[in-house]
């Protein structure tokens, strides 16, 4: 993978990580379901601009948005909700990592190489550090819910590694046109009809502000660049980046809001970034690098 599409990656991991911060903020304004709803149906605005045939096979489409959009952050936001903390969901949410890679292996035939998996068993060591140090939260359904969300993302991953699409914004951007309306009405038998009127009368500057930044940057931006790598790159190359996710967050929170973190935390990122290292560098400058050992 050439610098400029790795640098991709980690621009992605950065929004995702915030993401999860702004969630919560979002969470405080809207019930879980119709924010996910109006993510969605804000992430599909860019259709007005957009033309041409549909990216991808309509049925394809329909299969993506229904495990991303209504089954992945369905989940997550009703997992977050019932008071699975940011970070902590930031971190499981990661497991589709692994579950992306053995369906990859299942189903299409792509096998990681042992270096791959010594780079993602280095990282997995790393994750493991940070969610040592984090409460769990009051729910094991909410936790549950989490990991239930990360398997539709795993399946998700791999519905976008064989849809075909070449146009990644117009893919995402038709994907998103998908969950809004099955959201809506879940939220509304879920939520009812005066949690939703109340949430939309009564928003404020933050709650508008995390729905843009989760419409447009997490979803626009950071699902566009993530299909686009997905489509060129085997899924045990392009996945393991999503492990930085849960290190951008805690990096983002130390530099911005001046969030404390410990030696095991820095261990923790330095372990996280090691084992993206071992599974995205040439493998001829591993063995150079060993050569020279010898």
């Amino acid at each position: 993978m050439p610098l400029r599409h790795v640098l991709l990656a980690l621009l992605v991991t950065l929004i995702w990580g915030v993401n999860f911060v702004v969630i919560k903020v979002g969470l405080h304004d809207f019930p879980p379901l119709l924010f996910c709803a109006l993510r969605f149906a804000l992430a599909a605005l860019p259709l007005i601009f957009l033309r041409g045939p549909l990216p991808a096979p309509f049925w394809r489409i329909v299969q993506i948005g229904v495990l991303l959009g209504v089954v992945k952050f369905g989940l997550l936001f009703v997992g977050m909700h019932l008071g699975m903390p940011a970070g902590l969901s930031s971190l499981v949410l990661q497991s589709q990592v692994f579950f992306t890679v053995l369906i990859a292996a299942a189903f299409l035939g792509e096998r990681p190489t042992p270096r791959a998996l010594a780079g993602l068993a280095l990282a997995a060591g790393g994750l493991l550090l940070i969610g040592l140090e984090r409460p769990l939260g009051d729910s094991l359904l909410a936790f549950l819910l989490v990991i239930a969300a990360a398997l539709a993302w795993a399946f998700s991953n791999i519905a976008t590694k064989r849809s075909g699409a070449s146009d990644m914004l117009r893919l995402i951007s038709w994907v998103s046109l998908i969950p809004p309306l099955p959201l809506l009405v879940l939220s509304w038998f879920f939520e009812g009809p005066e949690t939703i009127g109340h949430a939309v009368l009564n928003i404020n500057w933050g709650g508008a502000g995390a729905l843009l930044y989760i419409a447009f940057l997490a979803t626009t931006v950071g699902f566009g660049l993530w299909s686009f790598l997905l489509r060129r790159y085997p899924a045990s190359q392009v996945t393991p980046f999503a492990l930085a996710v849960p290190v951008s967050g805690l990096l983002s929170g130390w530099l911005f809001l001046g969030e404390a973190l410990t030696a095991q935390d820095w261990v923790a990122c330095g372990l996280v970034f090691g084992g993206l290292a071992v599974n995205v560098l040439p493998g001829s400058l591993w063995r150079r690098r060993a050569a020279i050992g010898n």
